[in-house]
């Protein structure tokens, strides 16, 4: 049977007890009558004498003691290395119930494996309990901060409304509107994820007339572009694919959103095309472009919101990593050749 390092440790600790005691036994019984005989030979007794002498009964007591003692050492060695760790983990496990979550157990010696590895899986727990903690607090005082803006708006148009300051026109309604629809499309974007986050967003795929349904999205987005004086050309293959076209659209809306906020005055094309098994649909705006540092990040739950307060709530773009993962396909973002950014979904056609 093959021993790992901690059950080795034991095994061998526990042999050398036993070797040594037979040797000291042994050996030392030899010494012992060697000793007897050379300086005390009028002592021996008889060959009919069975009953030890007081001689042998002080050496048979020595060797207990002698062997007793080493055991015992050994065993409080051997217990003070196995319990290092473990009370380092327990120490870490109190403190970390106690609220600090920047404590990690530390152990000297790592000869032991079992328990060399136990404090390494502990301390990879706390820091991933600590990074889970401040994302969540993170998460909280985002989703608080992009909350709190719509309804503040909503609230002092309503008030206004209330006390004669607005007055209840065509206007203001399409002002409270507007409102309503953003906060509706952030409490969506913020379930997606969070569907998402727990392995829980169901998708609906069917055959789509994928061109059919971008049109239909850009049509209703005209305005949103033409307020940022920018406009969409189309590149749209017309055979049919598999996918969820509803999560496909949320996701174009997210990148169309995107691009209308950060993008400069200009084309947007939107292009799709079939390769290798997989559909791939692209946007690629005019520019400024992502520095290259924030790239591999722009997919990343209120990524952008931290880098840059006045960005917005860098939800779209997490969105559309969400639909694309749900999707088994991918998400990419890259600069083009002309300085834009060009974000691109893929996903597989016989999904």
């Amino acid at each position: 049977m093959k021993l790992s390092g901690l059950s080795r440790q034991i095994t061998l600790s526990m042999m050398k007890i036993g070797i040594g005691s037979a040797l000291i036994t042994t050996f030392g019984s030899f010494f012992f009558y060697y000793l007897w005989d050379k300086y005390w030979p009028n002592y021996i007794p008889s060959d009919n004498y069975i009953t030890p002498s007081w001689p042998e009964w002080i050496w048979i007591a020595l060797t207990c003691i002698i062997v007793i003692l080493l055991a015992v050492s050994l065993a409080i060695k051997l217990s003070q290395r196995i319990l290092e760790p473990l009370s380092a983990v327990a120490e870490g496990m109190r403190k970390i119930a106690e609220g600090d979550l920047h404590f990690r157990a530390n152990v000297g010696d790592r000869s032991l494996g079992e328990a060399a590895l136990l404090v390494d899986d502990f301390n990879l727990l706390a820091e991933k309990l600590q990074r889970m903690t401040e994302d969540h607090a993170f998460w909280n005082a985002a989703i608080a901060h992009e909350l709190r803006t719509p309804v503040t708006i909503l609230r002092g148009r309503l008030q206004g409304l209330a006390e004669g300051v607005f007055t209840p026109d065509k206007t203001q309604f399409t002002k409270l509107l507007v409102q309503i629809e953003g906060l509706s499309r952030l409490i969506e974007d913020l379930r997606v994820i969070s569907l998402m986050n727990s392995d829980e967003l169901r998708i609906n795929i069917k055959e789509t007339n994928l061109a059919k349904e971008i049109k239909l999205l850009t049509d209703l987005s005209v305005n949103m572009l033409h307020e940022a004086n920018q406009y969409v050309e189309l590149n749209l293959t017309t055979q049919p694919v598999f996918c969820d076209p509803t999560r496909i659209r949320q996701a174009l809306l997210a990148i169309l959103e995107n691009a209308s906020k950060y993008a400069l005055p200009g084309a947007i094309r939107i292009t799709t095309q079939l390769k290798d098994g997989f559909c791939y649909l692209s946007v690629e705006d005019s520019g400024p472009g992502i520095s290259l540092e924030l790239i591999p990040h722009i997919f990343t739950a209120f990524r952008s919101a931290k880098d840059n307060p006045q960005s917005g709530s860098g939800l779209g773009l997490a969105v559309v990593a969400a639909i694309a993962t749900a999707h088994k396909g991918t998400v990419s973002c890259r600069i083009s050749k002309k300085g834009g950014t060009i974000i691109e979904l893929g996903w597989p056609t016989n999904s």
